[in-house]
């Protein structure tokens, strides 16, 4: 794959891209390699890249957190290490350290999780697991960063010799600082630092009083800061065995210097890893900025980006809180190249760039936002000529700097190029530069070159409509406000609307009459048809629009009257049920009624009680869940039929009583009398000979009041049997 210009770099404003991507890397080293990056060479490495990046990104919303990758920058101990005899100090052997433990974790955490990131496991298997240089180093430094005391035996007795001096000597320091208290010659602060040294502050007239050494004095004379005599030996001492500490350290840095060289190379192999993987993370949080995926990748030519938004335009309206049109563009074999045509600040440069610029961001690594319905492809060539261009310093004008620019698309097009001109032909005399670059544009087309260019020429609108591989397109414009809509429509070239969108800023009608004259009238007409055009076509999306609006409006007013009736149906179904249940409740009511007005007349209790247990029968059977069937049109009828099958029901039941009576009487030998067994509140009862189980609620002397959950009624306690 051929490296891409420097120029088309400019162009489509890429290095704004990485400057932007470059603020989330974590590394020194991460932010001056992002800000270099350009376009993979070859497609293996560009699906690497994004794969990586993909699942990098993947991982911000899944429970598996990639560990930390940042490490200081390690050029200087890097350099030192590589000369001989060189000693690195305590912070680069810090530093150097902590590149192999930062690995190591990665090592780990994506063997574990392969499964999950295999792109990113796949990067680490080159490396392998260094624990040697950490445990080196951790037995020597401990976590403050400081030398251990047990880093060597010589090391740890100085420092246990430097603790004994210093305990004596603070006690020295502390004996003479009470003598001399007492006697009268220290000052009222008594003690202070000089040369790091603890001395007393002594009152200058008392200063030959006290034995020692003079360290100085205050600025007024009025005070003498001497080092008593008895800590002089001990001072002297601990400064010994602190130069006997510091070349023990010195010894011991050099020996892990010499330990750590071998490594150097190692160390270059994680500094290149984590710098990629800042990278990696970096991009991933760039495209999680922007709301970026990955797009389906293709083999053959073919570039449909859906809703497609230029990144630094949607971060840039988002700080403003100004909306982003996206914008959707399709180049295929059968579709090569795009012509967009209308008037100026609709927005045609924008959609130029946007293509361009996730053209080289996909090719870079980065996701694009984008539906996930798009498709792109690579390319080997992106070739731009975008904006005016002149050049003072060649002394080149405008149109001479695109001659020469063209030159060098003719170069190097062929069927893996991606051409994006802005305004193609401007510069020249109309007719004669149009021509021009009618005979380039068609050139382009005989390569097989995909591209797209923005015009305002009318013989390259209509030479997209001749050639089978290219099509217009135009910026949709609303004739009404002229006002643009940020939206591309392919198929139909677009109306400039010079003349309208003059009227709308204050030319005179006047001057715009006479301009219109000057104009022939051919291409005037053209002009006016292509408007008429568009406004018809405005006018049919609005009506869209407008019907796609009231379809959906219809449609949830449909459904909101089903579920209406639907609850309305409900609700008629419950009524009925009620309706039929209220029913049953007064018929039983009736029915009660008119036992107890019997028994009141002939106070005759064993009809009473047949009656009562006929109807709890009755009840009993009506309880037995019915089978559901469709709802008649007669519910009088199916009433009927239901007291038909309750009277059906008793009869047979009072047929076999009688016929158990009669057959127990004659052939039964009486069985022997069960025990008597007592009755008590809340025993589940039945009467002899029933099966309608009920509960006791009272118990009055040889009486007991049976709940049947309906009804409750009095029973003498021998009629009475216990169940269960």
């Amino acid at each position: 794959m051929r490296k891409i210009s420097k120029k088309t770099l400019q162009d489509l404003e890429f290095d704004s891209v990485l400057d932007q991507a470059a603020a989330y890397c974590v590394t020194s080293d991460g932010k001056e390699v992002m800000r270099k990056q350009r376009p993979y060479p070859s497609h293996h490495l560009i699906k690497k890249a994004l794969d990586c990046t993909n699942e990098y990104l993947w991982s911000f919303t899944s429970e598996y957190r990639i560990p930390n990758h940042g490490f200081d920058i390690i050029d200087r101990e890097l350099q030192l290490l590589g000369i001989e005899n060189s000693t690195l100090e305590l912070e680069g052997i810090r530093k150097l350290a902590s590149l192999p433990k930062t690995v190591n974790e990665h090592l780990i955490f994506f063997k574990k999780l392969q499964e999950h990131f295999p792109k990113l496991h796949q990067r680490t298997t080159f490396i392998d697991l260094n624990t040697a240089v950490p445990d080196y180093v951790d037995r020597i430094i401990d976590r403050f960063g400081e030398i251990k005391d047990d880093a060597s035996p010589l090391l740890l007795n100085l420092r246990m010799e430097m603790n004994a001096t210093r305990g004596q000597l603070n006690g020295s320091f502390g004996q003479a600082l009470s003598h001399y208290s007492q006697l009268g010659y220290l000052d009222d602060i008594r003690e202070s630092v000089v040369e790091n040294r603890r001395v007393l502050a002594v009152r200058s007239m008392y200063r030959r009083k006290v034995k020692g050494k003079i360290m100085g004095s205050s600025k007024t004379g009025s005070i003498s800061y001497i080092e008593p005599e008895r800590v002089l030996t001990l001072s002297r001492k601990l400064a010994e065995q602190e130069v006997e500490e510091r070349e023990e350290i010195r010894r011991i840095l050099k020996e892990t210097t010499n330990f750590l060289r071998p490594f150097m190379t190692d160390f270059y192999q994680y500094k290149a890893y984590l710098t990629e993987t800042d990278i990696i993370a970096a991009r991933a949080r760039y495209a999680q900025k922007i709301d970026a995926l990955l797009p389906m990748i293709v083999e053959h030519k073919e570039l449909e980006l859906v809703d497609a938004y230029h990144p630094l335009l949607l971060i840039s309206n988002r700080e403003r809180n100004e909306k982003t049109y996206p914008q959707t563009v399709r180049l295929a074999e059968d579709q090569r190249i795009i012509v967009i045509s209308g008037p100026n600040a609709g927005g045609k440069s924008i959609t130029l760039k946007t293509i361009g610029l996730l053209q080289l961001m996909i090719q870079s690594g980065f996701l694009l936002p984008v539906h996930e319905k798009s498709r792109i492809c690579f390319f080997q060539n992106i070739l731009t000529d975008i904006g005016d261009n002149q050049s003072i310093d060649n002394h080149l004008s405008t149109y001479s700097y695109r001659l020469k620019n063209m030159r060098g698309f003719l170069k190097v097009a062929n069927d893996d190029t991606l051409f994006l001109i802005d305004e193609f032909g401007t510069g020249s005399d109309p007719e004669l530069g149009g021509a021009l670059a009618e005979s380039m544009l068609e050139e382009l087309d005989r390569r097989k070159c995909y591209g797209i260019i923005t015009t305002h020429y009318t013989n390259l609108k209509m030479l997209a409509n001749e050639l089978p591989e290219m099509v217009n397109a135009n910026m949709l414009f609303d004739s009404r406000s002229l006002e643009p809509t940020y939206q591309l429509q392919l198929g139909e070239a677009g109306s400039s609307f010079t003349f309208e969108v003059a009227q709308k800023n204050g030319i005179p009608y006047s001057l715009i009459n006479k301009a219109k004259k000057k104009v022939e009238r051919g291409k005037i007409r053209f002009d006016k048809s292509i408007a008429a055009l568009q406004k018809e076509r405005s006018d049919l999306r609005r009506n869209n629009e407008s019907l796609r609006d009231k379809e959906v409006k219809a449609t949830k007013r449909a459904l909101k009257l089903e579920d209406t009736q639907e609850r309305v149906q409900q609700k008629l179904e419950d009524f009925q049920e009620m309706y039929d249940s209220y029913q049953r409740y007064i018929q039983l009511g009736k029915k009660f009624d008119s036992l107890a007005a019997a028994f009141e007349k002939n106070k005759k209790k064993k009809p009473l009680q047949e009656e009562l247990m006929k109807l709890v029968i009755t009840e009993n059977v009506k309880r037995r869940p019915p089978k559901k069937s469709k709802p008649t049109q007669s519910a009088k009828q199916a009433r009927g039929k239901q007291k038909q099958i309750e009277n059906e029901v008793i009869q047979k039941v009072e047929k076999i009583r009688s016929e158990k009576k009669k057959a127990n009487k004659p052939l039964i030998t009486p069985e022997p009398e069960k025990p008597k067994v007592i009755l008590k509140v809340n025993d589940r009862v039945r009467i002899q000979d029933s099966k309608s189980v009920g509960t006791i609620d009272v118990i009055e002397k040889d009486r007991a009041t049976v709940n049947y959950g309906i009804f409750t009624t009095s029973v003498k306690l021998d009629q009475l049997e216990k169940v269960g």
